[in-house]
């Protein structure tokens, strides 16, 4: 590798919305997301639906499906 050419790769925080902060090394500092492993549904188990301008209810209606 060439000196003097490559970011310097340092200790760092991730901080999620939720709270949660993790501790790792990357070479951009103090990262700020807005979901992680310990909010996201997927590794949660629980699934949110996020409902625009009423279709899941128009798509049950049609489909004559209860919850």
């Amino acid at each position: 590798m060439k000196a003097k050419i490559h970011p310097k790769y340092e200790n760092t925080t991730i901080t999620c919305a939720c709270g949660n902060v993790i501790e790792t090394r990357s070479t951009s500092r103090d990262i700020k997301v807005e979901i992680c492993s310990a909010c996201h549904p997927f590794f949660t188990g629980k699934q949110k639906l996020v409902d625009t301008a009423g279709r899941i209810e128009r798509f049950r209606k049609k489909y004559n499906i209860k919850e």
